[in-house]
């Protein structure tokens, strides 16, 4: 079985709405009978992506955008390079059988694209380089090589999914599980009152009212990194394997959803993390919390010795594997624990060799 390397967090929040429903309000989930609050995985992939590029962990012709403009982004690399630009760019996504439509005057790709930077760039050099001959079967080949060959990191990591094209796929080789609240939550509402700064004396200065809903709560954050797919999707290039594992562990402790943060600024770093790896099948641990962790001093160190007395019945249940490494600010952790996350982070790479 392929390696993979497991990272557990557990971390406080204040008071935020960090990853909302279709109503405004914080997510939640049932577990254990209760609610708990939730962050969707979908929220944390995103704030990790944004976090490579904004720590600078990667280059950016490692990392990829998802959208629906593509040909206006194709079309702006070939402007006054080809005679017209926007239908090159679609005639390009054309060979790759990639459906274009027109939305609000603009073309659109019928549904999210995840592609590299890089790749942009070869696509816009096949434009290029095939003038008026964009239907010939060596341009399209070129095409079909670049999307099925070429990877950004955050493509490899989170994989794509194309419907119509499947021959472009990309497994996601990290899996992250949707974090969910330690203990029990309720739902709270904050009133708000927006003051119109030039109200005159006799006016109300109530500019605008309204209500935001909010929560604060300890999360368990999972996440599994299945190293041998990783390789693959990267062409085994082992120092871009090394950077993506290094990357993908930082912004993963340290990246943070962005939902309502100028409201709430709820910029909370985990208070513990937790990284194995292992040679056998991932455990997600959120089990620890299948009975709510009572209010007692706190969440925090409630959860974190929950989450030892679960991680050793499970090795005694199924047999220890792996190396751990364990950064624990709470000091409730019982064992060899790390001094930081560079620490941890060191660790683990020299263990990758």
């Amino acid at each position: 079985m392929s390696i993979i390397i497991e990272f557990h967090v557990v971390q406080q929040f204040a008071p935020g709405n960090l990853n909302r429903d279709d109503t405004g309000a914080p997510k939640d989930a049932y577990f254990g009978g209760v609610r708990r609050g939730r962050i969707s995985s979908q929220s944390f992939k995103r704030a990790i992506r944004r976090y490579f590029a904004s720590a600078r962990l990667l280059n950016d012709d490692e990392l990829a955008d998802r959208t629906k403009r593509l040909v206006a982004s194709l079309a702006g690399r070939l402007d006054g390079k080809v005679p017209d630009p926007q239908k090159a760019a679609k005639e390009l996504l054309e060979l790759a059988s990639l459906k274009v439509k027109k939305v609000k005057e603009a073309e659109h790709t019928e549904y999210l694209l995840f592609i590299g930077h890089k790749d942009v760039e070869r696509l816009a050099d096949v434009a290029i380089q095939h003038q008026g001959k964009l239907t010939g079967a060596d341009a399209k080949r070129a095409v079909q090589e670049i999307l099925s060959s070429n990877r950004a990191v955050d493509v490899a990591l989170f994989g794509r999914m194309l419907a119509d094209a499947k021959d472009f796929n990309v497994d996601a080789a990290a899996q992250v599980a949707h974090s969910i609240s330690t203990h029990r939550v309720e739902r709270e509402f904050d009133f708000f009152t927006a003051v119109d700064d030039l109200a005159a004396g006799d006016e109300a200065v109530s500019g605008m009212l309204g209500t935001v809903d909010f929560n604060s709560a300890c999360y368990y954050r999972y996440a599994v990194l299945h190293l041998g797919l990783l390789e693959d999707n990267l062409g085994s290039d082992s120092d871009l394997v090394r950077r993506a594992v290094s990357a993908f562990l930082t912004a993963y402790v340290r990246a943070i959803p962005s939902g309502k943060q100028n409201t709430f600024a709820a910029h909370n770093p985990p208070e513990f993390v937790a990284v194995r790896l292992r040679d056998d099948a991932p455990i997600n641990l959120a089990g620890a919390f299948e009975r709510a962790v009572p209010a007692k001093d706190g969440y925090i160190r409630g959860s974190v010795s929950a989450l030892q007395s679960h991680w050793r019945h499970l090795d005694t249940a199924y047999g220890s594997a792996g190396t751990t490494w364990v950064l624990d600010l709470t000091g409730v952790w019982e064992g060899d624990t790390v001094a930081s996350l560079d620490s941890l982070r060191e660790g683990l790479l020299l263990a990758l060799g």
